[in-house]
């Protein structure tokens, strides 16, 4: 045998061994003894079809809590309804967009769920994104309709011109609240809100709306699970926003995949922090634990300082939410058993490390609580967790295993070569979960849904990590440019493109600065064109700039001025070396 023939067939055996060992699914081997389903039984049936048999099951069950004003399943079944009679009365039909650009409110979640209902698509968008990222997500999804606050309606008149809106829906934060919190919200906040003497024609206020749908017919839609429901949005590989597309399917299974991992009888409560435009608080905080008979409360606005006052009034079960949540958690002064009723925790939106992993555990430990920490990881582009760490296993920097039906592994960056267990690799995965593909976007959902050699599509995720040979996963960076501030993505370059757009900068580089609650924040380093001097008054024209073209989460925390910044051997910029 020549020796090109034997290294061909070495070679053939090696790739054979890393495919196997990538590809066998090593963790399923601690299922039994976790209690996890080997494969889950999922349920052919629409986001609301899997609401509505809680609501039948446990009609007297409180569905939510806002302020103190419960909801039973029984009559946010009958919002819900009301809610689409009122979408079918100003038009909306089956495949059309609406858009929920709204905090977490009763009126939010309804919506979501009235959308479905009638067979619309819901377009979720943060209620601080930019007037144009809203003109973006807006015209991105050919959206006519949209939920909104009062608060936001002067940005709407700024961009109306630019988009298509037959329809404005107006709410206020203090729709659902309690008359004595709703009035004393007016008196602290709702009356710096701008008020219009008279709305135009195609605005309607929330009281109104649901008002005038009440005789109109319902007609449920006929959809399959396995289309369009839901939009959400997150920064491509480039930066810009990326329309991710979900059915019904995706989300429904995301939850039940949940539930098969985490015990949650009907009754329990969750702190709904995380906000329903991503996929950690829609998928997480609400549908999990609503069609498991739970409660959600429904937080529109979380302040770090008040974590205790929300612990010590609504006494959660279940706490889950971003690292910083848990920062802001174990600075909270509670007695010995004030976390005696909390029977789950969970992290996610980015990594938890070992360190403040161990200080909550010990938090838990010493304030009642007899769970302990688990992290889950995941991605938009697979609603939110597509793995989580078993309870009882605690090993520094793992991301756990994977939920039944997901099957995870790791690949030499840039290519489709499995790699060898506890060896560092692009982490991509497969299952019920993963999106539907990019919004209008057939080259991105391309590069980042790929079918390999096995026939399976695998979700490319763009983040680095390693499984060692019981399946267990660590998360070690991300590949992709990206800053993270309090679970939110934020993409550098995207930044540099607005502040390059100022008519003062010449060039600019953004980079993430450790923050010890936020765990990063923004840093620009800026430098002026030929001619344009450093003044208060420039400082103040950028900052302005930055508020009117960006999201508030992304707003740069300092900007430092610069007479040249460093660059590659090609000419890019080089923001590895930005001092």
């Amino acid at each position: 045998m020549k020796i090109e023939e034997i290294k061909t067939k070495v070679k053939k055996n090696i790739d054979k061994v890393r495919y196997e060992q990538s590809s066998s699914a090593p963790w399923l081997k601690f299922y039994p003894k976790l209690g996890y389903p080997k494969k889950g039984v999922y349920p052919e049936c629409t986001i609301y079809e899997l609401l509505e048999r809680t609501a039948i099951k446990y009609p007297d069950y409180i569905a939510y809590e806002y302020f103190g004003k419960k909801a039973t399943f029984q009559e946010f079944d009958e919002k819900i309804i009301r809610c689409a009679q009122s979408l079918i009365n100003i038009g909306v039909t089956k495949n059309d967009i609406v858009t929920i650009l709204m905090p977490n409110t009763p009126e939010a979640i309804t919506m979501f769920y009235a959308c479905n209902l009638v067979g619309a698509v819901a377009n979720m968008v943060h209620p601080l994104s930019s007037e144009g990222e809203i003109t973006f997500c807006l015209n991105k999804a050919k959206s006519s309709y949209i939920l909104t606050l009062d608060a936001l309606y002067d940005k709407i008149t700024k961009i109306e011109k630019d988009v298509n809106l037959k329809k404005i829906i107006l709410t206020k934060v203090n729709e659902s609240m309690p008359l004595v919190i709703s009035s004393l919200f007016w008196v602290t906040k709702g009356r710096k809100i701008k008020k219009e003497e008279k709305y135009k024609s195609n605005v309607t206020l929330w009281k109104d709306f649901i008002y005038e749908g009440k005789k109109t017919s319902l007609k449920r839609s006929d959809k399959k699970d396995t289309e369009l429901a839901v939009i959400l949005y997150s920064g491509g590989t480039t930066g810009n926003p990326k329309g991710i597309m979900h059915s019904s399917r995706n989300i429904n299974i995301s939850a039940l995949q949940n539930l098969s991992i985490a015990d949650v009888p009907a009754g329990s409560s969750i702190l709904s922090i995380m906000p329903i435009f991503h996929g950690f608080g829609l998928a997480v905080c609400f549908h999990t634990l609503l069609i498991a008979g739970g409660k959600a409360i429904i937080i529109p606005k979380f302040a770090p300082e008040e974590f205790g006052k929300l612990i010590k009034t609504y006494r959660p079960n279940f706490l889950v939410g971003v690292p910083t949540l848990f920062e802001a958690l174990i600075q909270t002064k509670l007695n010995d058993d004030g976390l005696s009723f909390v029977t789950n925790v969970i992290s996610g939106g980015d990594m938890l490390t070992p360190e403040l992993q161990k200080r909550v555990n010990k938090y838990l430990e010493g304030h009642g609580s007899k769970t302990e920490i688990r992290v889950g990881w995941g991605m938009t582009e697979c609603v939110a967790a597509g793995t989580a760490t078993p309870v009882g296993n605690f090993l520094p920097g793992s991301i756990g295993i994977p939920s039944p039906d997901n099957y995870v592994k790791i690949v030499k960056p840039g290519t489709e070569e499995n790699v060898y267990f506890d060896t560092d690799g692009e982490i991509c995965i497969r299952g019920p979960i993963v999106m539907m593909g990019y919004l209008d976007d057939k080259e991105e959902t391309a590069n980042t849904l790929r079918k390999h050699e096995d026939g399976y599509i695998w979700l490319h995720t763009g983040d680095m990590g390693s499984m060692d040979k019981n399946g267990m996963i660590f998360f070690k960076s991300r590949i992709k440019r990206m800053i993270i501030s309090s679970g939110y993505n934020v993409y550098p370059n995207y930044i540099e493109n607005v502040l390059n757009s100022h008519p003062s900068i010449l060039t600019s580089i953004v980079v993430g600065e450790a923050h010890p609650y936020k765990g990063e924040v923004v840093k620009a380093f800026v430098v002026l064109k030929e001619g344009i001097k450093k003044s208060s008054k420039l400082d103040n024209e950028l900052k302005e700039h930055c508020k009117k073209n960006l999201s508030k989460y992304m707003l740069p925390a300092s900007i430092e001025y610069r007479d040249s910044l460093p660059q590659t051997k090609i000419g890019k910029a080089d923001y590895r070396n930005v001092k």
